[in-house]
């Protein structure tokens, strides 16, 4: 447990129980009822923990006594202390999400969260690789890659993971997590699409081109009965000892084949970024992005236009005469 795991364990148990017990009915409506991941859950807890035990410091110790005034305070503080401009944004939408719910709850009179401001995150591009360098990263596993023996070891087994991994990454658009929970019954060979459950629990189908069934063809084929094993279960993609891929592992094959062919420091999520911009510059329709990708937002998917015209104004800088 990280050094801030724990700093809010302690927070949390220091807290007044009416205050603590609030926190873990939070939790639970986020878990159970709105079916946010446990990486969300735990980051909304920290927040919290961190707001109230602010406001207990503030003299509020019954949650009645939660009013605007206490949220500001807590935004300026975490200000002061140097927080960056998207974690203010992320910790005024968990104050919000969480006054909206107690309000619901019955345990606020007002939706004090509503009146909450918070500062607009400033949105990096996101850096995307050419046509051409994610073709050689998504092609880099090729070369470790066993010939077609009857049977294939358990060590020979991992190049095809790692290919198949990375051609769904990049055909696809999936995040990580969605890639690495994928089961063997959610690919569907004949019409190639995978079926995908995104943030909220929500179920969509990717298509995913030749390439990727090749990869697919071959895992299934080849490489995942030599990784299988009594904890597999339905699992696509497979770790060494046989269990589910984990997403850190994953992150850790992608960024390890970039390195290996010698492009920028690459993550799951930089390809990604790829696959969404290559889209949009091959002609593809910014709604039909916004469904692949699973943005529940067109705000979201909108970030790759902007990709698409700095690319454009490189190349107008670097090609007309008179630009």
């Amino acid at each position: 447990m990280s050094r801030s795991a724990r700093g809010t364990r302690v927070t949390h148990q220091e807290l007044p129980p009416a205050l603590r017990d609030a926190v873990d009915d939070f939790a639970d409506h986020l878990s159970r009822v709105r079916n946010r991941s446990t990486h969300t859950v735990r980051a909304y807890v920290t927040d919290l923990v961190s707001l109230l035990d602010h406001a207990v410091r503030m003299g509020c110790v019954d949650l009645a006594e939660l009013d605007l005034s206490v949220l500001r305070s807590w935004l300026a503080r975490q200000r002061t202390t140097g927080a960056a401009r998207t974690s203010l944004a992320r910790r005024a939408a968990s104050a919000r999400a969480f006054s909206a719910w107690a309000h619901r709850a019955g345990l606020l009179n007002v939706d004090v969260g509503t009146g909450l401001a918070s500062p607009r995150a400033h949105r990096e591009l996101p850096a995307v690789l050419r046509a051409d360098q994610a073709a050689a990263l998504v092609e880099a596993p090729a070369r470790r890659m066993p010939p077609d023996p009857a049977a294939t070891t358990a060590a020979e087994a991992v190049p095809l993971r790692d290919r198949v991994l990375l051609e769904l990454l990049y055909a696809t658009g999936v995040r990580i997590s969605e890639a690495c929970g994928l089961d063997v019954g959610d690919v569907d060979h004949g019409r190639r699409v995978i079926r995908v459950f995104g943030k909220g629990g929500r179920e969509r189908s990717v298509p995913y081109g030749v390439p990727a069934q090749r990869a697919l063809d071959d895992w299934l084929r080849r490489g995942r009965p030599a990784l299988v094993g009594d904890h597999s279960g339905d699992a696509l993609l497979l770790g060494a000892r046989g269990g589910r891929l984990n997403p850190t592992t994953a992150r850790q094959i992608v960024g390890g084949y970039a390195e290996a062919v010698g492009l920028p420091r690459t993550s799951p999520h930089g390809l990604r970024h790829s696959a969404a911009t290559h889209l949009l510059e091959g002609g593809a329709d910014l709604r039909a992005v916004q469904e692949l990708l699973g943005h529940s937002s067109l705000a979201s998917t909108q970030i790759y236009t902007h990709v698409s015209v700095e690319r454009l104004r490189a190349a107008y800088r670097q090609a007309h005469p008179r630009a």
